[in-house]
């Protein structure tokens, strides 16, 4: 069995689990940094497909985003073509989903797609064989909300038992690596818009403590411009954040799914900025879990209250989904049906614009 599967770095973290039990060769094609050196050795061979242009990227227009998205597309088609793929696999709702699925249609290779986001899917996942979802609700939510067909609910998020399984550097290593005692960490991910990071840089200068900040998709540049504190210091380049997350007092963090599953199940207190996806599952599962989400005006007030979330049940949970998760590939020609179709591409694509 061939399988090709598609991702960014957090997706990346949900297959690893998954396909390191499969009986199969593996086609890793890489979306950004940091994904090679996760899924790089359980794949025989692996190729970048191209990059996120997200917030800490250059203004472009929407012709010219579209050259790069069909680009990047082809790029996709070019590693799959006449390789007797079986599937595809992808996961999330970023654009490298958008170029698998695409690609996937053109060359008529099934795809699986492991759904997290639920409230603001990518359009493109309504031409997706079979769906996955962390739970029934949400299974529900997808079919009556898009029309989806073919969803499959799998009890629970694969990425956690990656993350349960990492063997992280000690806390005092940490710490003289990066020549600092105590710290909190602050994270400016997917969930922020670039006029929010003077306000959360200034809220966090209110703590007068050590903070290490991970631009993640600002420049270091843009971010640092803002800096009056001598507390502050902005890391640059590829860091390992669940070590970080470790050896912190606490994280502050504008991201979604990844980082919250992350810092459940190290039981890292944490505070999650509101951002602007109001409506999203990592919200919902940080409720869950304890992780408090605050207004950007009130974080420095929640961090005196920072806590750390009750992940207990991810791993477990996360153990289901995985072996659910091998049963629906491993039994995937009988259960894979023709996608839900241009209906349900209109009704997300009409959604997504709440979103943005």
């Amino acid at each position: 069995m061939k399988i090709a599967v598609l991702a960014e770095m957090a997706p990346a973290k949900s297959f690893v689990p998954i396909i390191k039990q499969l009986d199969a060769d593996i086609i890793g094609l890489t979306h950004g940094h940091g994904v090679e050196e996760i899924i790089g050795k359980y794949c025989t061979e692996i190729h970048s497909i191209g990059h996120s242009r997200g917030h800490g990227a250059k203004k472009r227009s929407n012709s010219q985003i579209a050259t790069l998205v069909m680009e990047d597309i082809w790029r996709t088609i070019k590693f799959l073509r006449g390789k007797d793929i079986d599937l595809l696999m992808t996961c999330g709702n970023a654009g490298d989903v958008r170029k698998g699925i695409s690609a996937s249609k053109i060359l008529r290779i099934p795809n699986l797609h492991i759904e997290q986001d639920i409230y603001n899917p990518i359009e493109m996942l309504a031409f997706s064989n079979l769906i996955t979802v962390p739970s029934p609700e949400y299974k529900k939510y997808l079919i009556d909300r898009y029309g989806l067909k073919n969803v499959h609910s799998i009890g629970g998020y694969p990425m956690a038992v990656y993350v349960d399984s990492l063997e992280l550097e000690d806390p005092v290593y940490v710490k003289a690596k990066y020549s600092v005692d105590e710290f909190y960490l602050l994270v400016l991910g997917g969930d922020v818009k670039g006029e929010d990071v003077p306000k959360i840089i200034s809220q966090v200068e209110n703590l007068n403590t050590n903070v290490l900040v991970v631009p993640f998709r600002f420049s270091e540049d843009y971010v640092k411009s803002f800096i009056k504190s001598p507390y502050l210091r902005v890391l640059e380049g590829y860091v390992e954040l669940p070590e970080l997350m470790n050896a912190s007092k606490g994280i502050i963090y504008g991201a979604g799914m990844g980082l919250t599953i992350e810092a459940g199940v190290l039981s890292t207190p944490a505070i999650k900025i509101a951002g602007f996806h109001r409506k999203h599952a990592s919200v919902d599962l940080a409720h869950e879990i304890g992780i408090k989400v605050a207004e950007i005006e009130n974080i420095s007030d929640l961090v005196e209250e920072i806590s750390a979330p009750n992940g207990k049940l991810l791993v477990s949970n996360g153990k289901k989904a995985i072996n659910s998760t091998l049963e629906i590939i491993n039994n995937f020609n009988e259960l894979k049906a023709p996608s839900s179709g241009i209906k349900s591409f209109r009704s997300i694509w009409d959604a997504r614009s709440e979103f943005k």
